[in-house]
């Protein structure tokens, strides 16, 4: 009976294992064919799930450059305190690819990215887009890694929520994004630019980018900041605007626009849209203006070489450092009404600043309100060296005029020309400066 009962169990045990056996081979083969699935659904989009360390060398097709990580020489004591414009990494030019996610451009076929997180971008497409439509809190990172895109009425990279959104390029690569035709409203969102974003939007990197539009470059519907990265941009519009702010801390930036080259404006604030430059190399071809601020113009650093009709424009327009180059047609620097936030003011503490001057109702320094030089090396060229509303005050500095160095500031008004007292009503006006009435040259 025992022997009997013993084969039974035997049995049964026998059985119940191979039906485990069965099942696990059931399941293996299930989570084979499942996975199998995922990667045929995913090869649309998807290059590879990377999963990566802290370096650029770790991600195929990226080069190891180690972290490289800009320099903010930003001041406190100007017209803007810039001391917290920067982020630690918005000034990170090397890509950290720790979880990252790249996908292959295609034709006639839009990337839309819906979370945070680091995104490598390669190839090339026609009427394709970068579509970031994420939550309000999520900063999302685009890698250029040399691509090309050419559409005919969309933008390249369409940012339409996010908390802030990096454009970054990959060192020794060269990225280009081209609109040829006239571009198409996304509902009541007018997208007329290149790289179109609606929220914060940062471009650094150690790579190249070339953007060519035929309306703006780059527009940005909140705060934009360039820290690193070679950036050419040819636009028929503007070719850099942002409504709050434009804050450039370095890279080497050549634009040709046929309207204004940096423009920072609000519509709807005329209390907001200022530029601030700390540092970087700049030629800027502009028809209209090479930097336009609705508020303030602050240069601290870099090198600016500008030809426009106005070379600088803003309410209240600041030099503290830097060397700033400007031909212009119109006026050289100018200090207007535009926000009643600021008095009309130019002020100019630092650097080496050189203007010069088209012929005929030109002004170098012109401003609706009070100018002051207090520091730094200023050669003008020009028929009308100085045109202020207000006071106008030589509180220091080296000032050339012509091939001369002066030492009060004249005040010439109403478009009179350089050349001699010519009967002119001159008299020295309040604070030292020499006012230059109508009819009259110096």
């Amino acid at each position: 009976m025992k022997k009997r009962l013993f084969i039974i169990l035997l049995s049964a045990i026998m059985v119940t294992s191979l039906a485990a056996c069965q099942k696990n081979e059931q399941q293996t083969e299930t989570t084979a064919t499942a996975a199998a699935t995922a990667d045929d659904s995913e090869t649309a989009h998807f290059v590879a799930p990377v999963v990566a360390t802290n370096s650029q060398g770790d991600l195929p097709g990226l080069p190891d450059t180690g972290e490289v990580i800009a320099k903010a020489n930003v001041t406190s004591n100007g017209a803007i305190d810039a001391s917290g414009i920067f982020t630690d990494r918005d000034l990170k030019q090397s890509v950290d690819t720790e979880g990252a996610v790249a996908y292959t451009l295609s034709d006639n076929s839009n990337i839309t990215i819906n979370a945070e997180g680091v995104y490598i971008i390669s190839g090339s497409a026609s009427d394709a887009s970068i579509i970031v439509e994420a939550g309000d809190s999520d900063k999302v990172q685009i890698v250029l890694n040399g691509v090309s895109i050419n559409n005919t009425s969309a933008p390249a990279i369409y940012v339409k929520s996010a908390d802030k959104v990096f454009v970054t390029t990959v060192s020794g690569t060269e990225s280009t994004l081209n609109a040829t035709g006239t571009f198409s409203a996304d509902g009541e969102t007018n997208t007329d630019a290149v790289i179109f974003s609606k929220d914060d939007l940062v471009l650094n990197g150690l790579g190249t980018l070339n953007i060519n539009s035929t309306d703006n470059g780059v527009s940005c519907k909140d705060d934009l900041k360039i820290t690193g990265g070679t950036i050419n941009i040819n636009a028929t519009s503007d070719a850099i605007e942002a409504n709050d702010s434009i804050a450039i801390d370095d890279g080497t930036i050549n634009l040709d626009s046929s309207k204004d080259g940096l423009h920072a404006e609000n519509d709807e604030d005329n209390s907001t849209g200022y530029i601030y430059i700390c540092g970087g190399t700049f030629s800027i071809n502009a028809a209209s203006d090479g930097i336009q601020a609705t508020t303030v113009a602050q240069i601290d650093g870099g090198t600016i070489n500008i030809t426009a009709s106005e070379g600088i424009e803003g309410t209240f327009v600041q030099i503290n450092g830097g060397s700033v180059n400007v031909n212009a047609s119109d006026d050289g620097i100018n200090g207007s009404n535009k926000s009643s936030a600021y008095t009309p003011t130019i002020e100019i503490n630092g650097g080496d600043v050189t203007v010069n001057m088209g012929q005929g109702d030109t002004d170098a320094l012109d401003v609706n309100g009070n100018l002051y030089i207090n520091g730094g090396n200023i050669n003008i060229t020009a028929q009308s060296p100085f045109d202020y509303d207000g006071e106008g005050k030589l509180n220091g500095g080296t000032v050339t005029v012509n091939g001369s160095q002066v030492t009060q500031l004249t005040n010439q008004m109403m478009g009179g020309g350089m050349g001699g007292m010519r009967g002119g009503m001159g008299g020295f006006g309040q604070n030292g400066g020499m006012n230059q009435m109508p009819g009259g040259g110096f």
